[in-house]
């Protein structure tokens, strides 16, 4: 069937998902679980040396897959034990590779090993010990756990199973494509099982329409998690087995005809852009670097300091294409433009394109990172002329909130301008990001805190201000005061006249951070706020 014989699936939703194709595991648990076991094996540098992984694979072929085999034939289901990471990691990267895995276990096995479904912490937990106590009692003088050294290195069946060893070398960094926070959010892995399905639905349809396949990083993400499981990816690709060969492995080169090939297909059969937030192409190890330095931590390592509030990013994407009206209208488009600009702060920021800029095809025209205070984005169709010159004038808008593409199918939403354009807009779920902060100088502060002013010598009843201290501000990402740092400098009291102050020797300098905003008395004049405990700092 051709592209064209194919009424387009204009919507990607959870509903129309099913429609294209049925899985028959849960791949957003699975993908979910999948990140976090691909966490725990990049921080685990011991796995990665040469002799560990080389027992790793002894231990998976000599012991972990036949005990699989004989439990497999017991229970007629694979059963719901988990091996230790070594052996767990070596399992994940064979089934990478469904050709080479399914060979191995018909040679050895005359059967497909699957892997036990286990989404639930505790289940998990349970598994392991499970497996530990049918480990000891299997084999009763084989470690559970590898105790290999780089003195003990095993041969056997190494040359056979030598391919083996270059898999699990080459997907070590698997973790870091996979790295960004968003891509733990539910909503994230659900948009991304839909989309998969849509990729699946379009092999199995089209698969001569395109002389390769180039997966987005969501799909990828699902695509691997869906192997992991060989059994249940065996079930649901059956019919497309060898359609399956088609799609581009993440390190594979692309070439940019089928990569535009593919992006064509798509919007044709669904009436989207293949592109959205979160979702590189992937084309090379390039294409998925993040643009900002994300970082995944399990707790808020600055929760206990109330001022310092946690700043949330998200990515933003905008495409734009003609609609078919706009190609019967008269009307001079020269004088046309859309502006793209965000909701709340940032107000300077505007983004023109003129209208003869955008074609029949989707066109990238916004990539952001955006705070997620900034609220949502904002569309103009704006005409050129009005008040002045050089101004223009509003014809249309649309906004589009943050909170409302939250919940929306594949996190998107489309929307029309002027009946002219029609605005394609994708964000990601808001992850935590790093810490902004800024410092700037404040007022001198003497030794109690208090801004040397002539407001508080009237208020202290002219007493003289004792100590100089020279005081800095430390404001977060959205302006809000968090510390006061204080360094002292000088000490004594002086005033107006011959009083000359004390210069405070290097040695008793010291660097004060006082927790929370000034006190404020009138204006921008007030006291530094009470020391909590974080102390001083010697200078040194």
């Amino acid at each position: 069937m051709s592209c064209s014989e194919q009424q387009p699936v204009r919507s990607l939703s959870e509903g129309s998902s099913d429609e294209l194709m049925r899985l028959s595991i849960d791949v957003v648990a699975a993908a979910g679980q999948n990140i976090g076991f691909l966490r725990n094996v990049a921080e685990s540098h011991w796995l990665h040396h040469t002799h560990v992984l080389v027992e790793a694979i002894r231990r998976y072929d000599e012991l972990w897959m036949p005990l699989m085999s004989d439990l497999t034939a017991e229970s007629g289901k694979s059963p719901m034990i988990l091996p230790p990471i070594d052996i767990e990691w070596v399992w994940f990267c064979h089934t990478l590779n469904p050709a080479a895995y399914r060979q191995y276990c018909n040679s050895r096995f005359l059967k497909l090993i699957g892997k036990p479904a286990i989404f639930n912490q505790e289940n998990k937990e349970y598994a392991m010990d499970r497996c530990k106590e049918i480990w000891i009692a299997k084999y009763p003088t084989e470690s559970f756990d590898n105790e290999s050294d780089s003195g003990d290195v095993h041969d056997v069946k190494i040359l056979e199973l030598e391919y083996l060893l270059e898999e699990v070398s080459k997907q070590r960094s698997l973790f870091t494509i996979f790295s960004k926070p968003y891509m733990l959010e539910l909503v994230y892995l659900i948009a991304a099982k839909n989309r998969y399905k849509g990729f699946l639905f379009m092999l199995q349809r089209f698969a001569n329409s395109c002389a390769a396949f180039v997966p987005t990083l969501d799909i990828l993400l699902l695509w691997i998690t869906h192997k992991s499981y060989p059994t249940a990816y065996a079930l649901d690709v059956k019919e497309m087995e060898v359609n399956m060969e088609k799609v581009i492995q993440s390190d594979e080169p692309v070439k940019e005809e089928d990569l535009e090939k593919m992006k064509k297909l798509w919007e044709k059969v669904f009436d989207q852009p293949y592109e959205k937030a979160g979702c590189p192409i992937i084309c090379n190890s390039d294409g998925v670097k993040p643009m900002i330095p994300w970082e995944i931590t399990d707790t808020d390592v600055n929760v206990k300091y109330r001022p310092l509030l946690p700043r949330f990013l998200l990515e933003v994407k905008a495409l734009v294409k003609q609609t078919p009206i706009m190609k019967t209208l008269q009307t001079d488009v020269s004088k046309e433009f859309l502006r793209f600009q965000l909701l709340r702060c940032h107000r300077e920021l505007k983004m023109n394109n003129p209208l003869s800029s955008f074609k029949d095809s989707w066109k990238k025209v916004v990539h952001l990172y955006c705070e997620f205070g900034t609220k949502g984005m904002v569309v103009e169709l704006r005409r050129k002329g009005g008040v002045c010159i050089k101004g223009s004038k509003v014809v249309e808008s649309k906004t589009f909130m943050w909170n409302e593409l939250l919940r929306a199918p594949s996190i998107t939403l489309e929307g029309v301008v002027g009946q002219r354009l029609r605005v394609f807009v994708s964000i990601t779920p808001p992850a935590q990001a790093p810490y902004l902060l800024k410092s700037v100088p404040d007022r001198v502060t003497d030794d109690s805190g208090a801004m040397v002013s002539e407001l508080i010598l009237k208020m202290n009843q002219y007493r003289p201000q004792e100590g100089r201290w020279l005081s800095r501000t430390v404001l977060d990402h959205a302006g809000r005061e968090c510390f006061v740092i204080r360094m002292r400098v000088g000490g004594g009291i002086w005033r107006r006249g011959t009083n000359k102050p004390t210069i405070v020797k290097w040695e008793d300098r010291c660097l004060e951070i006082r927790e929370g905003s000034w006190s404020y008395v009138v204006g921008s004049i007030g006291k530094a706020p009470v020391i909590n405990g974080i102390g001083f700092l010697n200078v040194i």
